[in-house]
């Protein structure tokens, strides 16, 4: 296998694995903390007509599910590339990224919950996963 085939595998498994992190946790956060009470999260139609009776301690999970899901990803990629690594990570950063920004689309969300997620919880996770693992920016 080439290192080019090897790092688009990276980024690919990266991603899938960081999705599962971020399902995992999207699904645990209404177990912790429960949704408002009238609130229908049950698709994406209700949950945006629902998105007003979130107070910010229902966003918790949600940022930790796209932020942590992108660091696990961007680390696996880094992992499984031979080479490029930083942009491996970046590259599975720019998914999760592009997920986010179709989120907002679709649902919504008070505007800081929405620039502190696009801002913090896709690209600079992306960058610390790749540090985490020794990656250098050359």
């Amino acid at each position: 296998m080439n290192n080019m085939t090897r790092n688009i595998l990276a980024i690919v498994i990266g991603v899938v694995i960081g999705a599962v992190v971020n399902m995992g946790l999207v699904n645990v956060g209404p177990s912790v903390i429960p949704p408002p009470g009238g609130a229908d999260v049950t698709d994406m139609e209700t949950l945006k007509a629902s998105m007003k009776l979130f107070e910010p301690k229902h966003f918790i999970f949600p940022f930790l599910a796209h932020a942590l899901g992108t660091l696990v990803g961007a680390i696996v990629a880094v992992k499984i590339a031979v080479s490029n690594k930083l942009a491996c990570a970046l590259l599975v950063g720019l998914v999760f990224l592009t997920g986010g920004i179709t989120m907002v689309y679709l649902v919504g969300g008070p505007m800081w919950f929405i620039v502190a997620d696009l801002v913090v919880a896709y690209i600079p996770m992306a960058y610390l996963g790749a540090k985490i693992t020794g990656v250098k920016n050359s």
